[in-house]
């Protein structure tokens, strides 16, 4: 699967936030309710416009994201 088939960035749509194609939904919303334990059938009832394929695809962009960025750990908060 190739995530881009699934994430578009427009500029009009949601400020230019990735969004799964046709809504307007953040990639980030989904990873951030994968992230706190929510359960991808959880996040399939709780939105009906996104299908099993589209929260895999923000998971790809995820995952792509984090090989392009290195976030410094010895500057988060504590």
């Amino acid at each position: 699967m190739e995530w881009r088939d699934r994430i578009t960035v427009e500029p009009d749509v949601c400020h230019g936030k990735a969004c799964i194609r046709g809504t307007r939904i953040p990639a980030s919303v989904l990873l951030d309710n994968l992230a706190e334990g929510v359960s991808v059938a959880e996040i399939l009832e709780e939105y009906p416009s996104v299908s099993e394929a589209d929260v895999l695809a923000a998971i790809a962009y995820g995952a792509e994201l984090s090989r392009e960025r290195v976030i410094d750990f010895d500057a988060r908060p504590r």
